[in-house]
This record gives C-alpha cells, structure tokens and sequence, in this order.
C-alpha cells in the first residue's frame, strides 16, 4: 500500500523496522553553512545489524554510477568491512558474485547506533535506533 493510505500506527510500524543502510550513508552530507562539502562523513562507534533482503542485481549495477566508491570503501572499512576493491571496473560491474557482495554491503548492513561526523567541521550527528538526527542549530544554518 502507498504511504498516504496507511494510517500513522501501521507508518511508525513499518518505520522503526528500516536502519541506516550504506546505500543512505553515501548520500548525507552536513548542511553547515561553513562547511563547503561536507562528504563523506565519517561513522564511529557504531553497532551494526545484518539482515539479509533478496537480492536484484539489476537494480545494484543500475545504482553504481551513483555511488561514491572512496565513501564507500571507507565507510565499509570503518565498519569492519574491508572486502570491497579500491577500484571499481567494467568486469566487476558485469560480475554478478561481485554485485550480490556489494548488494550484501549497501543493502543488508544496516547502523544501528553510532556518530557521524563531518570531515570539516566535527559537527557530529547522532544515529539512535538507526536513524541519523542530521538536525543542526539554527546559528550554524
């Protein structure tokens, strides 16, 4: 069902089920108004949960040209996940054992509990219940 047609009880249901994943990881950014890029933040202290979700590998290679690979290899790396390669090529993309692993990483690994912090600032934001607060003051807006 839509979101718009499901009473508020079945959304906040459904909601704290879903985790921070990789995938959202590698598009956040701090919004400071002092801070120029902001990318890629970094994650520490983090708990991590893994839950295996079928895999569309289809829909992985069509996410690639999205995905900032250095962000990723480092947020993977921070999490203990250092399997991913430094570089990403043609072959690997046409892989399928390689996109079911990188489906496993963007899609099943999800943060639970931790900080992210910007590169620039060391604003940190708060992932409780694996939801990030990208919250800031407004002074710092």
């Amino acid at each position: 069902l839509p979101s718009a047609t499901l009473p508020l009880r079945l959304l906040r249901a459904r909601r704290t089920d879903e985790k921070m994943r990789l995938l959202t990881h590698n598009t956040l950014r701090c919004a400071r108004k002092d801070v120029t890029i902001g990318f890629p933040l970094r994650i520490e202290g983090a708990k991590v949960e893994v839950r295996q979700s079928p895999c569309n590998t289809a829909f992985i290679a069509s996410l690639i040209e999205t995905i900032d690979w250095g962000a990723l290899c480092a947020a993977a790396a921070s999490l203990g996940l250092d399997s991913l390669p430094p570089q990403l090529t043609e072959e690997l993309v046409a892989d399928e054992t390689f996109l079911q692993a990188l489906h496993h990483i963007l899609m099943d690994v999800h943060v639970t509990e931790g900080v992210l912090i910007c590169p620039e600032s060391g604003q940190a934001f708060p992932i409780h219940n694996g939801v990030p607060n990208m919250m800031l003051d407004e002074a710092v807006v």
